[in-house]
């Protein structure tokens, strides 16, 4: 599979995923707003900085270039 038409596939697979997340992302108020995200309100002021939302696209990413690897070889 080391022709560059399979890459093409996948990255056309990728794209649309990304694509369908995007559309469904309303529809899913959990995501940003995990256990372990951090959010500190003051009067005037919000601070938010989404830790475990950050791991969980780590992860998501990191399995799918994993799977563009396998289909590399």
């Amino acid at each position: 599979m080391s022709h560059p038409g399979w890459m093409l596939i996948v990255l056309g697979l990728l794209i649309v995923a990304a694509g369908a997340a995007w559309l469904f992302a309303p529809s899913a108020p959990w995501l940003g707003r995990l256990p372990g995200d951090i959010v500190i309100e003051r009067p005037n002021s919000r601070f938010y900085f989404p830790v475990m939302t950050c791991i969980l696209l780590s992860l998501l990413l990191s399995a799918m270039m994993w799977i563009v690897r396998q289909f590399q070889r």
